[in-house]
C-alpha cells in the first residue's frame, strides 16, 4: 500500500466510475482519500449504461470537443486495462437515402478528430455482419468497443484501495459541513449500521454525476445539471459482434451494442427534474424496437431480457433543450469558491464511461491547486490491477 505523501485529505462523495477514478488518481499523488457511496459501487448510471466504449464518432459531426475526448480516452484505456474490453470496432450505417447525406459530414469530422474511419461498400459490411438490414446503401467502420460498466470501474476502485484509499459503500451523505462560507466534511450515515457520523475534510468532490445539483444545494450552490434519462433495452441473442450504429444524427433507437449473449438497443432521451423519478415509457421501448430493427431486423423478434432508463448527467442550464440531444457531451469541473464563493467543495459532472480517466485527470489537477499539492498525474501510463483484486482484497 502507497504510503500518503501529503497531509490534506480528499471526501469524495459519488461511486460510480468518474468517482472511481478520482480515488485512483489522486491516491497515485500521494493524497488521503475516502469515497462514500450511498449504494453498491456503480449502483447509478455507471451501472446502467449501454456499455460503449466509444470511438467518438457518435459525436464527430457537430460536438467536435466530445469527440476528441472519446478517441483520446480510448486509446488511454485500451493501454491501462487490458482484457476489459471487447475490441470489435463498429460500423455505421446507412440505410436509408437521407442517411447518405450525412456520410460526407461524418467521414469529415472523424478525420478533423483523429478518429480512423474506413469506408466500407455494402458486400465488405455484410461479411463482417451478416444479420444487417439488407436495405444497407453504406458503411464505415471504427474503432468503438463494448465495455462491462461494472468490471471497469472496479478496476480504479481496486487500484484506488491499493494505494490507500477508502471506499464506503452504502453511505449517503444527508448533509456538508459549512460554515464561513468553506465546506470542511459532511455528515453521512452508514446504511449497513443505521448510524450517522462526520467526516472531515481538507476538500469534498461532488462526484455523483445527475445528482450533482443536489449535493451542491446543500452547500446552497447551483450546478447547472440537466438530467437526461433514456431508455435501454437488452434483447436475449447475440444479433450482432461489432457495434452498430447508424449513420445519422444522434437519435432514438441508432446503435445496438453486442454484451455477451446479449443485444442492447439504445437509446432515447428526454429530461427530468429528479434523476430517482425515471420511469420506462412504453412508447420509448417500442422505438427501440422499431428504430432498432432498422439496423438489425432481427430485433424486432427478438426476445426481451429486459428494459430499463438510465440519467446522463449533461451539462447545461435549465430550459437549454426539451430533450438533452441539444447539451453537449463533454464534462466540466466547477470549483465553487470561483463560481459561488464557497471554498473547499468542487464539482466534476458531465462526460461519459468512456472519459471517465480524463474527468478525473482535469478534477485532480484542480483539486491538487487549491491543496497546494505539486504533484503530476500518474493514470495515462498506470496499468490498473484487475476488477477480480477488489473481491480479492474484500476476503482477505
Amino acid at each position: 500500500m502507497m504510503m500518503f505523501r501529503h497531509d490534506a485529505h480528499v471526501l469524495i462523495v459519488g461511486g460510480g466510475g468518474t468517482g472511481g477514478a478520482l480515488a485512483h488518481d489522486l491516491a497515485l499523488r500521494g493524497i488521503r482519500v475516502t469515497l462514500v457511496e450511498r449504494g453498491e459501487l456503480t449502483s447509478g448510471t455507471t451501472g446502467r449504461h449501454h456499455g460503449l466504449l466509444h470511438s467518438g464518432g457518435r459525436y464527430a459531426v457537430g460536438d467536435h470537443e466530445s469527440a476528441v475526448e472519446c478517441i483520446e480516452e480510448n486509446r488511454i484505456l485500451r493501454r491501462i486495462c487490458p482484457g476489459s474490453f471487447e475490441l470489435n470496432d463498429g460500423l455505421f450505417v446507412g440505410v436509408e437515402d437521407e442517411d447518405l447525406e450525412y456520410l460526407d459530414p461524418f467521414l469529415e469530422g472523424c478525420a478533423a478528430c483523429g478518429i480512423p474511419a474506413e469506408r466500407l461498400t455494402p458486400a465488405e459490411a455484410f461479411r463482417l455482419e451478416p444479420n444487417l438490414n439488407p436495405a444497407l446503401k453504406v458503411a464505415v467502420r471504427i474503432p468503438d468497443g463494448t465495455i462491462d460498466a461494472m468490471r471497469l470501474a472496479l478496476r480504479f476502485f481496486a487500484t484506488a484501495r491499493h494505494n490507500g484509499a477508502v471506499i464506503r459503500p452504502y453511505t449517503e451523505v444527508t448533509d456538508l459541513l459549512l460554515g464561513g462560507g468553506v465546506v470542511t466534511g459532511a455528515v453521512v450515515r452508514d446504511h449497513a449500521t443505521a448510524r450517522s457520523e462526520e467526516i472531515h475534510a481538507d476538500l469534498v468532490v461532488n462526484a455523483t454525476g445527475p445528482w450533482s445539483e443536489k449535493i451542491a444545494l446543500m452547500a446552497g450552490v447551483d450546478v447547472p445539471i440537466r438530467p437526461s434519462p433514456g431508455v435501454l433495452l437488452a434483447l436475449r441473442g447475440r444479433l450482432c459482434n461489432m457495434v452498430i450504429n447508424r449513420l445519422h444524427k444522434s437519435g432514438d433507437g441508432d446503435i445496438v451494442v453486442p454484451q455477451r449473449g446479449l443485444s442492447v438497443v439504445g437509446t432515447s432521451s428526454w429530461v427530468v427534474e429528479d434523476p430517482d423519478e425515471l420511469d420506462v415509457p412504453e412508447d420509448h421501448v417500442e422505438r427501440m424496437y422499431s428504430e432498432g430493427s432498422k439496423l438489425i431486423p432481427a430485433v424486432r423478434t427478438a426476445e426481451r431480457r429486459a428494459a430499463w432508463s438510465a440519467a446522463r448527467p449533461l451539462v447545461g442550464s435549465r430550459g437549454e433543450g426539451e430533450s438533452g440531444r441539444e447539451l453537449s457531451r463533454t464534462f466540466k469541473t466547477f470549483d465553487h469558491k470561483e463560481t459561488d464563493g464557497i471554498e473547499g467543495f468542487v464539482t466534476i459532472t458531465g462526460g461519459k464511461a468512456t472519459t471517465l480517466r480524463g474527468m478525473a485527470e482535469l478534477c485532480a489537477d484542480v483539486v491538487c491547486r487549491k491543496l497546494d499539492v505539486d504533484e503530476p498525474c500518474r493514470t495515462r501510463e498506470t496499468v490498473l490491477l484487475p476488477h477480480t483484486a477488489y473481491y480479492a482484497a474484500a476476503a482477505a
